[in-house]
């Protein structure tokens, strides 16, 4: 009977809590550091299809009329100058063919203004509201890059925008904060062990002198041990002074700083990273590319250069991965700044303590000098 109720006891727990257990562990999982990533992506495909449900169509039926409103344009001048009016009637004529060329003009700065770009839109894939473009834009979203070039012409689009921001910049500012954080920390632990070896001249003169102080004070303890007790300690002091030396190593790795310009040096050289891939991608120079970097990676986002625009001519697959590998980039990019700017927020603030320090330093040594005797003074 005992062992019946205990297994009855072990049953399992109801639906309910098991379904919390199952939310929260899904929960720490994607605010974790590589569920925050995969989460930052997803949100990403998610608005560019939302965005291409919402606005590909709206584009399609807005912009298909402009040919036939091209062509209607065309009939009537012809009927105008056909049969309507008289063209030696130079007056008459000039005001009814300006009357229709204005017209036409109000309706091409109507769609320019709502986003026709001057070409015909037949196909979908040509529209701005590609799966490229759709993630383009979320992309400038989330990022506040806000590049400008594809914005939303629906209510319902703009609408959706707002809300799509809302929650979209905190995750975003939280994959900064989370992957930024990781990679100071490993490349601050990489610098630490890179100028902590025992390759290094300062590390290296820094041991010696440690060495040579605890050679003395065992010598010292040995031979006052080995006088007193009769037996050898030399080993145990030994063990003893390596760990304390690697305990030291291991403090001073976890409160190294690195420099400044070192940061500086990294973003320069991702900048000209991103520089050289996307002269390539998109047929710009040095100077277009690096400019192209520091604004979108500085989240300005001018628009005036943006990514997709010379890679038209080329495959739809091309232009797809092409502009995945551009996203990655700046994702990446985004994380990296902000690993500098972690980095160099340290640095200063070691170079402010060290500041106080020997202001303080000075302070109380003026303090303690003694003033002058008289028997000084009349020397």
């Amino acid at each position: 009977m005992e062992r019946k109720r205990s297994i009855r006891r072990r049953q399992k727990p109801p639906f309910a809590e098991r379904l919390k257990d199952n939310c929260r562990s899904f929960t720490a999982f994607m605010f974790s550091n590589v569920g925050i990533i995969f989460l930052v992506v997803l949100y990403m495909i998610a608005g560019a299809f939302m965005f291409i449900a919402i606005e590909g169509n709206e584009a399609l039926e807005r912009f298909a009329q402009i040919p036939s409103k091209r062509i209607e344009t065309a009939m009537r001048l012809w009927q105008i100058s056909c049969c309507e009016v008289n063209v030696f009637n130079k007056s008459v004529f000039e005001e009814r063919v300006g009357e229709e060329i204005r017209a036409y003009q109000e309706k091409i700065v109507l769609w320019a203004r709502r986003g026709w770009q001057g070409s015909d839109i037949t196909l979908e894939s040509e529209t701005q509201w590609s799966f490229s473009g759709g993630f383009l834009y979320s992309l400038t979203v989330i990022t506040t890059i806000g590049y400008g070039n594809i914005v939303p012409r629906t209510e319902w689009g703009k609408i959706a925008t707002i809300f799509y921001a809302i929650i979209g910049m905190p995750l975003f500012l939280l994959y900064l904060s989370n992957i930024g954080d990781i990679l100071a920390k490993s490349f601050k632990w990489i610098y630490a062990k890179f100028c902590l070896c025992r390759v290094c001249p300062g590390v290296a003169r820094r041991r010696a002198l440690r060495a040579r102080r605890r050679a003395r004070t065992e010598e010292r303890d040995y031979q006052s041990e080995l006088g007193d007790n009769g037996f050898d300690t030399a080993t145990i002091t030994t063990s003893n002074v390596e760990d304390e030396i690697e305990e030291e190593i291991t403090a001073e790795t976890n409160t190294v700083t690195v420099p400044i310009t070192i940061c500086i040096m990294i973003m320069i050289g991702y900048i000209f990273f991103g520089a050289r891939l996307f002269a390539d991608w998109e047929n710009w120079d040095i100077l277009d590319g690096s400019y192209f970097c520091f604004i979108s990676l500085s989240s300005i986002g001018f628009g005036d250069i943006v990514p997709g625009a010379s890679l038209q001519t080329k495959g739809d697959t091309k232009m797809e991965i092409s502009f995945i590998l551009c996203a990655i980039y700046l994702l990446l990019g985004m994380a990296l700044i902000a690993m500098c700017f972690n980095l160099m927020q340290e640095q200063v603030i070691y170079k402010i303590r060290s500041l106080k320090k020997c202001v303080r330093g000075c302070c109380q040594c003026k303090k303690n000098v003694p003033p002058p005797s008289e028997d000084d003074s009349e020397g």
